[in-house]
């Protein structure tokens, strides 16, 4: 296993990607619900123009009226169009996002709980040397006893 110091190393350097990953979601999240936001303020226009004009198409409008009319709807159409792709496309850039910001947190927890894990043998292996140690001393201890008790 990789010693304590070089597995915090790596710990920090998945924080700091797993950090980044979530900017990156929150960036195009943002973008995400703003070409959402476009989008109904687009077909609401739509709608609002042709509720607007609804009298004028009902009373009768000259050709040229109409046909500006049918031409500035299927501008709109288009538009609306462009702006659901974009929103498709924001979804897709969204879950991409998503999964790499998952995928990194996994990342850093893993080094997470293998620093953990490393730090843990560390010190059960300090306190058995710290044992072994205090276990000689009184072995010597009562060794020496022994000798102190038996030379009288």
């Amino acid at each position: 296993m990789a010693n304590p110091s070089s597995l915090e190393t790596l710990v920090d350097l998945a924080a700091r990607e797993a950090d980044s990953a979530a900017e990156r979601l929150g960036a195009v999240l943002r973008a995400g619900e703003e070409a959402e936001q476009k989008l109904g303020m687009l077909q609401q226009y739509r709608l609002d123009y042709a509720e607007r004009n609804q009298a004028s198409l009902t009373a009768g409008l000259s050709a040229a009226s109409y046909s500006n009319y049918r031409a500035f709807m299927q501008k709109l159409d288009q538009a609306i169009a462009g702006q659901q792709e974009l929103v498709r496309e924001c979804h897709k850039r969204i879950e991409e996002a998503r999964a790499a910001w998952s995928a990194s947190e996994q990342k850093k927890m893993s080094f997470g709980t293998l620093a953990s894990r490393a730090r843990s043998q560390a010190l059960q292996k300090e306190a058995r040397r710290e044992q072994k140690l205090s276990d000689e001393h009184a072995s010597r201890q009562a060794l020496s006893k022994r000798k102190l008790s038996g030379a009288r």
